[in-house]
């Protein structure tokens, strides 16, 4: 019985996960940006608490986590909004407080690992997992085995330019996939063609722009069509670069997976055609909103079961 760790931005879910990726019971806090002590507090509180609810004990610790962080020596990079949590090293101290291995990971190398070893990337070689929401994530498993880049980075997926006349984005660059094909870009979009009268605009969201789509609202339905050619773009050249069994798509836009797949479908039929791409399959990830808690379990499961 593993307890998990999903951090978060803005939320800390904690969890018991057991053996074959069954979250037993789970519980989730508000994430404190700057009082990382007082978050370690509560997140071991939540860690026995949810035992004592699943009445098991625990086996071990993984934790899944927003970034950047380095998994090797088990600490927070310089996360611009976690200011109070740089440099801290939660493996370490979760492990003095329980006496148990702990380990950290990404959280969308925690995804990756979790459908490749439980949910729809069972039993592929060359997995791409693929997480579309406010931002774009995401962690690549080839052979078991999950990809690092030097000095074990993280490979940051959404950032790849697929058009440099685009927006800027944090990363540095203008028009990196993540600044046109992430929820706040579909947003972004119908603000700015959208036609003075149109009153639907207060307080538009990714979530409200695909159910005005399968209304058949006509400038959401435009929205959806620039956000799949764009997603088409991103993940064509992951097939184009990699070439993988699978890829699997996961996210909050990724529930309204059904206005998307067919415009993406074509354009990577129209961008791949030096790679056999008709055998990646594209699929939607298969853990449901348990995802990153179960990812972080598998994490503990990657390094040391």
């Amino acid at each position: 019985m593993i307890g998990a760790i999903d951090i978060g931005g803005t939320k800390i879910a904690v969890g018991v996960v057991d053996g074959e990726g069954k979250v037993l019971a789970r519980m989730q806090a508000p994430t404190d940006p700057n009082r990382y002590a007082d978050a370690i507090e509560l997140i071991a509180r939540m860690l026995r608490e949810t035992a004592a609810q699943s009445g098991t004990e625990l086996s071990g610790i993984g934790i899944g986590s927003t970034g950047p962080v380095d998994p090797m020596r088990g600490e927070f990079g310089d996360v611009d909004f976690l200011p109070g949590w740089r440099g801290k090293s939660p493996v370490k101290d979760l492990a003095q407080i329980f006496n148990l291995r702990v380990a950290l990971e990404n959280d969308g190398d925690a995804a990756a690992l979790a459908e490749a070893g439980w949910g729809a990337g069972r039993n592929r070689s060359r997995l791409i997992y693929v997480t579309v929401g406010t931002g774009i994530g995401g962690g690549m498993v080839f052979d078991g085995k999950l990809y690092r880049g030097v000095d074990g980075a993280h490979p940051e997926v959404g950032h790849h330019v697929v058009d440099p006349a685009g927006p800027e984005c944090s990363c540095g660059f203008r028009g990196c996939w993540e600044s046109l094909a992430a929820g706040p870009a579909m947003v972004a979009w119908l603000e700015a063609h959208a036609p003075a009268g149109y009153l639907r605009r207060d307080g538009i969201t990714a979530k409200k722009i695909c159910e005005l789509a399968q209304q058949g609202d006509e400038l959401a339905l435009q929205a959806v069509e620039h956000e799949s050619y764009y997603l088409g773009l991103g993940l064509a050249n992951l097939i184009n670069l990699f070439t993988p069994d699978a890829i699997v798509l996961g996210g909050s836009v990724m529930k309204s997976a059904p206005l998307f797949l067919g415009r993406i479908r074509e354009v990577i039929r129209k961008g791949c055609r030096f790679v056999p791409a008709e055998k990646t399959e594209i699929t939607l990830a298969s853990l449901g909103d348990d995802t990153n808690l179960i990812g972080a379990a598998r994490v503990w499961h990657y390094r040391f079961g």
